[in-house]
């Protein structure tokens, strides 16, 4: 998911009617922009919605914990440099890109270091001056390269592991230390020059635009040994022989890291507490993906989203405070979500969210594909229970009707089985059967959770009361409400039962101390229940 996408996202706890509206209010969006909306969800898929999308060769959206930025959604640098280029060339890297830091990678592109200016700085300001000036393996014309040298005798392609020698004074004593894999830096001094020849120099180094003579040519050649002119002078050269030495011998080991799943408050506080004032972005296995620093954090990051089938915080996707809510599709009560700038918000008393994206397909004169239209009824038909729920509006059949014929399909058919296929009640744990379809509300100052388990009978809430009751008790501690209601509504009999956890006074006002309680019409969590109670808990 790119940084310019837009999420289409439902509840939490998602029901066939919330993942279905998402894929295909996506779909229309994308018909004129392609590829920017990105359908989501924050719950897992249900037997019954999975039955749809099987039915109809569909994928599950994707699923999104959170929608508090992260580091995907900021801009990183991608540079970086290999461990075995010479350090004069990180610097003048970091130099040409204006970067304090530089990570360093191996052949496989894994992060193993980093090289900053204070680095580059303490390694070469606290060098021992009595340290023998050494090189380690390189080519030739690298050497030269860094030198800014002419190559007068190309003797060898590559230079070995050898000390540094400046002749300046005291030939004789740079004579007897040498070996055939040492280098001579030297001036314009011919017979010195013949000299460090003879006794078998790898390299001769003729600095400060000296001459070179022919004699001085013939003898390298004879004797195998490389020269090299460059206008430097000798501690010039020095220094930038130091420099050759490879990032991998200067580099830092203890790098601050961060992933892209990351959120971008926790990498500012990576960020802030390292010493580098900067991080790096790896992947599985360390791979290198960018690098941010305080001035990439201080850029102000939100994730674009898009609401539907909800607009209560409380039911909304972790992080959505700090996203920006461009719209919202529902057919809901009004909650309490607050946005800081105007968004559009369609808010329509139909019996499902999937029909007001249907009626959307035929006000912009674009058909659904007929995948899409299977999904899209089967929302419609999942929340109106086959148009037998008090929510189901004509415009429900209508767009029922409308979908069915693209996607080719009977609803009096295809609906129960449908329905039959979310209410395989005992192969679940009871926790998950009361938590997979719960929705909170506030009301009147209470905090109460509603949960909703469609049946076929009332047989499964009569044998086991005890053990949904004694769930219900858990789940009231763990999730922190006043109030914890399940209705098990039977879809083929026009009425739900209520099982209710809380404190007594609140179970003695609602007359619920006898579980379950029939409660004849309810079948609509929105339309029949909450307006009931919510009445009750006005009047406490």
């Amino acid at each position: 998911m790119g940084q310019n996408n837009i999420v289409i996202i439902g509840h939490k706890q998602p029901d066939t009617d919330s993942i279905c509206s998402v894929i295909g209010y996506a779909e229309l969006r994308n018909h004129a922009e392609p590829g920017k909306y990105v359908p989501a969800r924050c719950g897992e898929v249900s037997a019954e919605t999975r039955f749809a999308l099987d039915t109809f060769n569909a994928e599950a959206p994707v699923y999104i914990a959170s929608v508090e930025p992260s580091v995907s959604d900021i801009p990183l640098d991608a540079r970086s440099a290999r461990q075995d280029i010479p350090t004069v060339d990180v610097a003048a890297l970091m130099d040409a890109y204006d970067m304090r830091n530089m990570p360093i990678t191996d052949e496989n592109e894994t992060l193993v270091g980093l090289v900053s200016e204070y680095g580059l700085a303490r390694a070469y300001v606290q060098k021992n001056p009595r340290e023998q000036l050494s090189l380690i393996p390189m080519p030739l014309e690298t050497l030269a390269r860094i030198l800014d040298a002419r190559t007068v005798v190309p003797a060898r392609e590559m230079l070995g592991e050898g000390r540094v020698y400046t002749v300046i004074d005291a030939l004789h004593v740079t004579l007897s230390r040498m070996t055939p894999e040492d280098i001579a830096i030297v001036g314009d001094n011919e017979p010195a020059q013949l000299a460090l020849i003879s006794a078998g120099v790898a390299a001769l180094i003729i600095a400060e635009g000296a001459p070179v003579g022919e004699r001085v040519i013939a003898a390298a050649r004879a004797r195998d040994a490389a020269v090299l002119a460059t206008t430097l002078d000798a501690f010039s050269v020095g220094k930038m022989i130091s420099l050759s030495l490879p990032a991998s011998m200067i580099m830092e080991t203890d790098v601050p890291t961060v992933r892209m799943e990351d959120s971008i408050e926790y990498a500012k506080q990576i960020v802030s507490n390292s010493k580098f004032r900067t991080a790096c972005v790896v992947g599985e296995g360390r791979q290198h993906i960018g690098l941010i620093s305080r001035t990439t954090l201080m850029q102000d990051v939100q994730k674009s989203v898009i609401l539907l089938d909800h607009n209560e915080y409380s039911q909304a996707v972790d992080g959505i405070e700090q996203a920006d809510i461009l719209e919202i599709i529902d057919h809901h009560r009004l909650g309490a979500i607050s946005t800081l700038k105007p968004v559009k918000f369609l808010n329509d008393p139909v019996g499902s969210t999937s029909t007001i994206v249907a009626n959307k397909f035929i006000e912009a004169c674009v058909e659904p594909t007929p995948s899409t239209a299977g999904l899209l009824l089967s929302g419609i038909l999942s929340d109106t229970l086959v148009m037998k729920l008090s929510t189901t509006t004509p415009a429900d059949i209508r767009a029922a009707d409308y979908l069915a014929g693209i996607a080719g399909v009977d609803p009096a058919e295809f609906g129960p089985e449908l329905v039959r296929r979310g209410m395989d009640l005992d192969a679940l744990p009871k926790e998950e059967l009361l938590t997979r379809d719960m929705k909170r509300y506030n009301l009147f100052g209470r905090s109460i959770m509603v949960s909703q388990v469609m049946t076929s009978s009332f047989a499964f809430a009569e044998s086991h009361a005890d053990e949904i009751h004694t769930e219900l008790e858990h789940l009231r501690t763990t999730t922190g409400v006043d109030c914890f209601f399940a209705l098990f509504t039977n879809v083929f009999a026009n009425a739900s039962d209520l099982f209710a956890a809380g404190d007594e006074a609140c179970i003695a006002k609602l007359d619920l101390r006898d579980q379950p309680v029939r409660l004849e019409g309810v079948m609509s969590r929105k339309k029949d229940f909450i307006p009931k109670f919510g009445q009750m808990f006005r009047q406490f």
